[in-house]
């Protein structure tokens, strides 16, 4: 069996990157039909990585980290539940290139390399004591439960082939697909069944005194591996006969409403579309990934039924995991291990482009796989990455929500064949605590569509335009507009073009619409008279309480003329007020057992309502408490009912009842001990306390 005592996570592929409409051979990953109509004639992908890690039991901050003095348990937050997961991958993208065979196809060959490890479903309190090796002085017991535990190690060549459906005008339509052919490097996992483990610090007599732990478990584990991973790593081959097929398939609609903009003409009149710019306004993509599984043959399951009692010493004299339940617990069946299946993902992309260079886009990578045996699994993720893009240059910042590990900012970059990045970088630096972490890199040769011919770049093909050495719209045949006037506005804008005018104004000499002698183009107003000094608007009352706001100190507050435009201050509750209060309250009397108040009363509670009227604004809370004599529960009521008692009186005096509420709290707020006479009688009041 494979030593696998100790567990290490690595990282989800390429956060932000996959994004950009240059990403090239790299759109296949999340979607097949990517690849065609694409901004490249063909792409080599030479290498690239990424690595993903999640989790929702633990939390450290990138200072921590860096820490030559980290300690796991000091500096990091730990989060243990019933039911804690962590998982992660690497992927590795080998020699692949893509080709656009021609406007309508495009294939794809790739290599890629993949490790993905999971652990599902984990008590955390379990990590906690076997992570601190069965503290000595500490008794625990968990409800394991079910748990799941794989991790997969696997290479896959791939061929894509990706085509247009659809091409109406505004409506364009892409799928493609791929077929994976994949080569098992090593499979391991673990599952749980009923498990429950009960530790006892000192259970086991070892005579003379002295004790050790007792460990108590019961339930099913059984442990899978491939064969290959039996021994050390040292001798690692890979195994024989582990192999699978695999498929990707996805869809790509492009909503292009300015289609139109995006074609040129030729001599004979034809359209032709720029195979070098992007055409949509709207792109929306759907896809299915890692469809499949690969069936290690030369596999071993063993079901462990671990339902004993242990003591210590002899737990902590097994070397590993698997030592573990050989020699300490009840071999109940053992086969080959069932298949290893693929981490199968939902993708749903939104894409926006607000221009020719400002994307925004919305990702959501959902996990069609679930927590069962030998299963891969993703961290579901939704991001909203806004981005610049030109040919040569590309950046992203993706902003992600990521499961089981919250929000995560992060940034990446495109440097012609150079990219890199991670979905997290920008929540690191600011040192949050992280429950997630990527990055990836690579190196690729992009080899872009063709530009047409354009001496004057003016955006009119050369063949066509009537002034190909000087820059003109494609409107006037690549020839500039006319300025009759002379005065830089071009007539087709001018709406003066026989009278020179101000650029701002369209070619029109400025004019004063509201006659209050300040120019439209100086005047904030233009259709409405006001003061210079006011820009040539009127002056506002913007909370409408007579004072202009050049001369309220409190422009969005209603005030008074008197008080400068602002509201009349109120009374303030100080606490010396808050403390006379309590001083009148706590003399408040009532009749033994019950929550009738004396008439000697009276005086103490008129001074307490002169109080309250002098800050009508204010909220309060009567609060009762009682000493200990008695029960809990009667302590309980009878302190609710004598503050219910204080707040009627008070009501039934004239304070608005929307003013007061009241609790109970028993014997639980005692001010002093409840062992002498004197003590109970403090502790038997009454306190009013303001509502902040």
């Amino acid at each position: 069996m494979p030593n696998w005592h100790h567990f290490s996570v690595k990282a989800q592929a390429y956060l932000g990157y996959l994004t950009d409409n240059y990403s090239g051979v790299h759109g296949v990953i999340s979607n097949p039909a990517n690849i065609v109509d694409s901004r490249f004639k063909s792409e080599i992908n030479l290498i690239g990585a990424s690595a993903f890690i999640s989790n929702d039991y633990y939390k450290v901050a990138l200072n921590d980290l860096t820490n030559s003095n980290y300690d796991f348990d000091i500096h990091g937050i730990k989060s243990p539940t019933a039911n804690n997961n962590i998982l992660g991958n690497i992927d590795v993208l080998g020699p692949s290139f893509m080709f656009n065979i021609n406007a309508n196809t495009a294939i794809a060959l790739f290599s890629r390399g993949r490790v993905f490890y999971n652990i599902s479903e984990i008590n955390g309190n379990t990590i906690d004591n076997f992570i601190d090796d069965l503290d000595e002085n500490s008794d625990f017991n968990v409800n394991e439960g079910d748990f799941y535990v794989n991790a997969n190690s696997w290479t896959e060549i791939g061929l894509t082939f990706s085509k247009n459906l659809i091409n109406n005008n505004q409506h364009f339509l892409k799928g493609g697909i791929s077929l994976k052919y994949l080569q098992g490097l090593g499979n391991v996992y673990t599952t749980g069944n009923n498990v429950i483990i009960d530790y006892d610090a000192d259970g086991t007599d070892l005579g003379g005194g002295q004790t050790t732990g007792s460990i108590d478990s019961q339930g099913e584990i059984a442990y899978g591996y491939s064969n290959n991973l039996e021994d050390n790593i040292e001798d690692f081959e890979i195994v024989k006969g582990a192999t699978g097929f695999g498929a990707d398939l996805g869809f790509v609609y492009e909503w292009r409403p300015e289609y139109e903009e995006y074609h040129y003409a030729d001599k004979e009149g034809n359209s032709i579309p720029y195979k070098n710019k992007n055409k949509y306004k709207l792109k929306l993509g759907l896809s299915i990934t890692d469809i499949g599984s690969i069936n290690y043959k030369e596999s071993t399951e063993t079901v462990y039924n671990i339902t004993n009692t242990l003591n210590e010493d002899d737990f902590d004299d097994q070397d590993s995991f698997n030592d573990i339940l050989e020699n300490l617990y009840t071999e109940v069946t053992s086969a080959s291990a069932t298949k290893s299946i693929l981490p199968t993902v939902l993708h749903l992309n939104v894409d926006w482009s607000l221009n020719s260079k400002i994307y925004i886009n919305l990702n959501t990578d959902l996990a069609l796989t679930s927590n069962k045996v030998n299963t891969n699994k993703i961290a579901n993720i939704t991001s909203l990455t806004p981005r610049f893009e030109s040919k040569w240059f590309s950046f992203y910042s993706p902003l992600s929500i990521i499961q089981n590990a919250g929000f995560k900012w992060g940034a990446g970059l495109r440097f012609g064949p150079l990219y890199l990045g991670s979905g997290s970088i920008v929540s690191a630096v600011l040192n949050q605590e992280m429950a997630s972490a990527d990055a990836y890199a690579g190196l690729k040769i992009p080899i872009y569509q063709p530009r047409f011919k354009d001496k004057d770049e003016d955006g009119v093909m050369d063949k066509i335009d009537e002034c190909p050495k000087i820059p003109g719209p494609v409107e006037n045949n690549g020839c500039p507009w006319p300025d009759t006037d002379g005065d830089t506005v071009l007539d087709k804008d001018d709406r003066c073009p026989e009278e020179v005018g101000e650029v701002e104004n369209h070619g029109c000499p400025w004019e004063d619409t509201d006659g209050d002698n300040i120019l439209d183009k100086d005047d904030a107003c233009p259709h409405e008279a006001g003061p210079e000094e006011n820009n040539g608007c009127p002056w506002k009352d913007s909370d409408n309480d007579g004072v202009l706001d050049k001369d309220d100190e409190c422009p969005q507050e209603k005030g008074t003329v008197a008080n400068k435009g602002c509201p009349e201050i109120e009374a303030v509750v100080t606490e010396t007020v808050q403390k006379t209060l309590n001083e009148y309250a706590k003399t408040i009397l009532f009749n033994s057992g019950n929550a009738t108040i004396k008439i000697e009363s009276t005086n103490a509670l008129i001074d307490i309502i002169k109080i309250l009227n002098e800050f009508p604004n204010a909220k309060f809370t009567v609060e009762g408490h009682t000493d200990s004599i008695g029960t809990v529960v009667n302590n309980q009521k009878l302190s609710e009912s004598r503050a219910a008692a204080v707040k009627n009186f008070l009501i039934e005096k004239g304070i608005d009842s929307s003013r007061l509420s009241s609790i109970g709290y028993g014997e639980s707020k005692p001010i002093a001990t409840n062992m002498y006479k004197d003590g109970r009688a403090q502790n038997r009041r009454v306190e009013i306390n303001l509502i902040k």
